[in-house]
């Protein structure tokens, strides 16, 4: 564990702790070096309004929009470079940020817009049919 004046060592933290640690935090530092699918903590800190510096990588660019919600980095100079530029940031923004595009809301009129858009495209269309006609149909299984 590194013992610095800088640095102080919290360690894990519950749900119930995380919205107070997140909001009273300058950043959330992301120093990722793998392709992470999507960072659940980069959200959770928009949420609080705390601005992310992440390194580039995996889904960072999807989740962070760079100058609005923090700074995608590449490595650890753009990192500390980054921290001066904070300030620049608005944390009622990212937390707009947020609500326009991480919430469960979002997310779920997105997926009815996706559900719309496959049931017009490959709708049945229903024609009328005799009882003669229906009784020379192949059945089909479903």
């Amino acid at each position: 564990m590194m013992n610095s004046r800088f640095v102080e060592y919290v360690g894990e933290i519950n749900d119930h702790e995380k919205s107070a640690f997140l909001s009273g935090a300058i950043a959330l530092l992301v120093p990722i070096d793998w392709p992470e699918p999507f960072g659940l903590v980069m959200i959770e800190a928009m949420a609080c309004g705390t601005p992310v510096i992440a390194f580039n990588r995996g889904s960072v660019p999807e989740v962070i929009t760079d100058g609005v919600t923090g700074f995608i980095v590449e490595d650890e100079a753009g990192a500390i470079g980054a921290v001066d530029r904070l300030s620049h940031l608005s944390r009622t923004g990212i937390r707009r940020h947020f609500e326009q595009h991480f919430t469960a809301k979002r997310m779920a009129l997105d997926y009815l817009a996706v559900y719309r858009e496959l049931m017009g495209a490959t709708a049945p269309r229903l024609r009328v049919v005799s009882e003669q006609d229906a009784a020379r149909a192949p059945l089909s299984a479903h």
